[in-house]
């Protein structure tokens, strides 16, 4: 992908959709002082850019059942691309694992699991998350209360910035 310059105005409609994704353009227009024409031009050039990679409805994981978050820490029997891939490949096939990262550290990995209830997630440990290939240590700890939770990515580093970001400029015009 290519670097795009952006201004103060599509960094205010970045700021309005994070805040609420579907938000109309008439809407963003009335919030960020340009035309509905002038926000679908901005949305669209963002879109296709890649700095908005697509839109979603945010569930509470609670209210539809899935009251137990736990994180993982995994550590592989053996480093190397073969054995990461295969075990990146069976993570991504578990839908209870919602989030995973490559970490330095201590960890190979940490893991994101929700499940509905501690039965639940006892049973998804040790008929598949303990099964996984390459997995030599796991260490998991279950969340007892979730003290924040965001989905709004800070913004006010891009007009700082004192050059170009990776695939970002800004410009104050």
């Amino acid at each position: 992908m290519h670097q795009i310059v952006i201004d103060k105005f599509d960094l205010q409609i970045l700021a309005a959709l994070q805040r609420r994704g579907n938000a109309t353009n008439s809407a963003l227009s009335e919030e960020v002082h340009l035309s509905s024409s002038q926000i679908s031009r901005r949305v669209n050039r963002l879109e296709q850019s890649g700095i908005i990679s697509g839109y979603a409805a945010l569930l509470d994981p609670a209210a539809i059942g899935l009251g137990v978050s736990a994180f993982a820490q995994v550590i592989l029997e053996r480093h190397g691309e073969t054995s990461s891939d295969a075990f990146e490949r069976a993570v991504a096939a578990l839908p209870d694992v919602v989030e995973c990262f490559s970490v330095s550290g201590d960890a190979d990995y940490v893991l994101r699991i929700v499940a509905p209830d501690l039965a639940a997630f006892s049973e998804l440990m040790m008929k598949r998350i303990l099964r996984l290939p390459g997995l030599a240590h796991i260490k998991t700890n279950i969340a007892l209360k979730r003290v924040k939770h965001t989905n709004v990515l800070p913004l006010e580093h891009v007009s700082r910035a004192s050059q170009p970001l990776q695939r970002v400029q800004y410009s104050d015009s």
